[in-house]
């Protein structure tokens, strides 16, 4: 499993709006193969930074993602405009919080 996570940064008084856009594609983006979740939060408004957190079944369903026309569309509006301090790590052992 990978998990993609970190922040992610656009202007404060697009916020509204990039996020409406975000949950558009959200919306998709969790029917795909693969997806096991895709989350953003606003972390704080005032600075346009949103909390992002995603997992995936593995690099190819992510890779797919990233290429798929609509994740492309969404680049293509937003990338001049926002920053990311976006990370992906692998996981190797999944297990409950309380467990060691």
């Amino acid at each position: 499993m990978l998990i993609v996570t970190g922040y992610m940064y656009v202007e404060p008084s697009s916020v509204a709006e990039f996020v409406q856009d975000l949950q558009n594609l959200a919306i998709a983006t969790r029917q795909r193969d693969g997806n096991l979740s895709y989350d953003a939060a606003v972390d704080d408004p005032l600075a346009g930074r949103l909390l992002i957190a995603e997992r995936w079944r593995d690099q190819a369903a992510l890779t797919a993602h990233l290429h798929a026309t609509d994740t492309m569309a969404f680049v293509g509006r937003w990338g001049d405009t926002i920053r990311g301090e976006i990370l992906k790590y692998d996981v190797l052992r999944e297990r409950g919080l309380m467990d060691e």
